[in-house]
């Protein structure tokens, strides 16, 4: 059964509340003179109680036009600034975005009640038209919160996590077949996988995958790591200081940033690359193709993910078109990282 939404606080409840005009609450916010401190304070704590914090934009909800739209984030600033696949998602979003004339409003958070919070804090307040939800974590409390609010949003991540949302996503079950598929034509029997936050549910759905698809081999790993390079190249270490014969021959990354970071351990150990071990990252990206051997990759179109993510949204506040859909599932680039291992 669908919540039913709750309705939206608007400057009139606040007023009711502190018992004042909705000019006096409009002087309270823009600290115009004109009240007392007494009375500012009733407005402020009175617009706390409910929840309600003035609009940013002159945007009308009611009309076609969206000046914001709203992406939280739950990465460390240090991870994401560094991570191309965030920054290319990115800049197909504000693609879209420019064609409306409208603007980003992108916030990092700690976890995901604090990313509750903003974004209910976002809508209440009239500074959103809408939100782009990623990162879903299994029971994800965003799909009842946004269904309680009434608030257009647009998930990104398999159907099976969004809760009913409406759901743009990538076939990552498929991708991780394919690239384990690929490595054993190659001849690869041993092959690990360094993944992303086990908490995740593109995680999860990646893991089960692998496990599925590297059932038949004689050997196979899975590392779960925080995405980063020093994450990714304590991964890669400790899967390659055992004996020869028992460490795998092939390693797929969950990200680019890892996978590069794995071609450096290799070297530091004194191991070629793809001679004594094949690397295999997940997201192409300029990086993949600036490394001496080039990193063979799993490569789809990132721009044209957020891009889509982006047009979704719309559709889904102007009361449109939008249906869950997957977009094209990454397919293998292979390059100079990856060949058959040595007999």
């Amino acid at each position: 059964m669908t919540a039913t939404p709750t309705p939206r606080v608007t400057i009139k409840d606040v007023a009711a509340r502190a018992g004042v005009s909705k000019g006096a609450v409009s002087l309270a916010f823009n600290h115009k003179p004109g009240l007392s401190e007494a009375t500012r304070d009733r407005i402020f704590l009175a617009a706390r109680e409910l929840g309600w914090s003035p609009s940013l934009t002159a945007r009308t909800l009611a009309g076609s036009r969206v000046d914001v739209v709203g992406l939280a984030v739950c990465r460390p600033a240090r991870v994401l600034g560094l991570e191309p696949w965030y920054m290319e998602f990115v800049s197909g979003v504000e693609s879209v975005l420019a064609e409306h004339s409208s603007s980003l409003l992108l916030r990092l958070v700690r976890n995901m009640d604090e990313e509750v919070g903003v974004q209910e804090t976002w809508w209440r307040g009239r500074q959103i038209g809408g939100s782009i939800l990623v990162d879903f974590r299994a029971d994800d409390p965003r799909a009842a919160m946004t269904q309680r609010l009434g608030m257009p949003v647009v998930a990104v991540g398999h159907p099976t996590l969004t809760g009913g949302l409406t759901s743009v996503w990538t076939d990552d079950a498929t991708a991780v077949t394919e690239a384990v598929r690929y490595l054993a034509a190659l001849g690869h029997r041993r092959i690990a996988r360094v993944g992303g936050a086990a908490d995740l549910g593109h995680t999860a759905i990646r893991t089960a995958a692998f496990d599925e698809a590297a059932g038949a081999l004689a050997g196979a790993w899975q590392v779960a790591t925080d995405f980063s390079g020093d994450a990714g190249a304590r991964a890669t270490r400790s899967l390659l200081t055992a004996a020869p014969a028992d460490r795998p021959t092939a390693i797929v990354y969950d990200n680019d940033i890892m996978a590069v970071a794995g071609l450096s351990v290799a070297a530091e150990m004194g191991l070629r690359v793809p001679e004594d071990v094949s690397l295999l990252a997940w997201d192409d990206s300029q990086l993949c193709r600036l490394t001496h051997p080039t990193l063979s990759a799993m490569s789809h179109d990132v721009h044209g993910f957020g891009a889509e993510v982006a047009r979704t949204l719309f559709s889904v506040i102007t009361g449109g078109e939008a249906e869950s859909h997957p977009v094209p599932t990454p397919v293998l680039t292979p390059r100079g990282s990856t060949a058959p291992p040595k007999s």
